[in-house]
Parts: C-alpha cells; sequence; structure tokens
C-alpha cells in the first residue's frame, strides 16, 4: 500500500509542477551484438592481378592477343614468370608489334606458355637448390635459387616474388625467356 501512496505522490507532485515529469531513468543497457565479421577479400586471378599491377600492360595484351586470358583466369593453379611492360621494351624493335599480329598467334601463345608452370611454386620452394620444371608450352626452364637473395629464371632474374593470386602466383621477370628452338 506504501508504493500506491508513494507513486500517488509523485504524480500529484508532477502535476502541481506544470505537469512536467522526471527524465526517464535510462534502460539498462544491453550489450550490443558483435558486429559480423567482414566477408574475407579473395585475391584476384592472375590476369586481375596483372592488370590491377600496371606494370603488365604488354603482357596483358599478349595474352589476350593469344586467345590465353581464359585459360589464365582458369583454376589452375598456375605459376607466372610475368615479364614487366619495360621487359618487352628491352626486345629488339618491331618484335612485340609483330609478335602481336594475328597471323603469329601460334608462336605468341609458345612463348607466353613458356612462361607458365601447370602448378603453384613459392619463391620459398626453390631457396637454395636448382629445378627444371616443364612449362605449359612443353619445353623445361631453369629456376635457379642456389644464389643467395636472387632466384633466376633462364637468364631472366626474379625481381619481384609470390604475388599471390586466386589461381596461382606471379613472379616479376625482368627479361622475356624465349623457348629453345
Amino acid at each position: 500500500m506504501k508504493l500506491k501512496i508513494s507513486l500517488v505522490a509523485v504524480a500529484m507532485l508532477a502535476a502541481a509542477c506544470g505537469g512536467e515529469t522526471a527524465p526517464a531513468m535510462p534502460a539498462t543497457p544491453v550489450a550490443e551484438a558483435p558486429a559480423p565479421e567482414p566477408a574475407p577479400v579473395m585475391a584476384k586471378d592472375i590476369v586481375d592481378t596483372a592488370i590491377g599491377a600496371g606494370q603488365f600492360n604488354t603482357l596483358v595484351a599478349a595474352v589476350q592477343a593469344a586467345g590465353l586470358e581464359q585459360t589464365l583466369r582458369g583454376s589452375g593453379p598456375f605459376t607466372v614468370f610475368a615479364p614487366t611492360d619495360a621487359a618487352f621494351a628491352a626486345l629488339p624493335a618491331g618484335t612485340v608489334d609483330d609478335l602481336l599480329k594475328p597471323e603469329n598467334k601460334a608462336k605468341l601463345a609458345a612463348i607466353l606458355t613458356y612462361h607458365v608452370l601447370p602448378a603453384e611454386v613459392m619463391s620459398s620452394a626453390v631457396a637454395g637448390q636448382t629445378l627444371t620444371p616443364a612449362t605449359v608450352e612443353g619445353k623445361t626452364v631453369k629456376v635457379d635459387g642456389s644464389m643467395a637473395g636472387t632466384v633466376m629464371v633462364n637468364d631472366a632474374k626474379v625481381v619481384t616474388a609470390d604475388i599471390d593470386a586466386s589461381n596461382g602466383v606471379i613472379h616479376v621477370i625482368d627479361k622475356v625467356i624465349m623457348p629453345p628452338q
């Protein structure tokens, strides 16, 4: 009964003060639900990774001209020894333009697939040793990791290793390597 009187007294006091009521008590804090974890960002495939890097414009154009784009967007895994635009520019004058002609599509495809291994090979797998894996083109390349801090692919130096892609890995090389005749 005391409780009823107290509540009535509070109501009458509030009415006497102009109808204003005391501010409401803050609600009991409720623990916030944890924020959902962001979805993992998927790495881009080899082609999109090369496009995004900005230093493989000639390589991407060659891959497209050779009809290899869909292959390099496939599930892989692949290892691509990717020559930079500067590496293509170092070829004799007119070489790239000649290779991009439709009548040279097979030759261009052979050169490009010579830069691709049909497996993912990280630089740590070749450290301290020399390997001769078969390329997608069918011939082998010499991958020499026996020199401390340097990996060579035939006569090209790996200048940046282990660029991750959703379907493999890219190793940036400073020269275009040519398959043996």
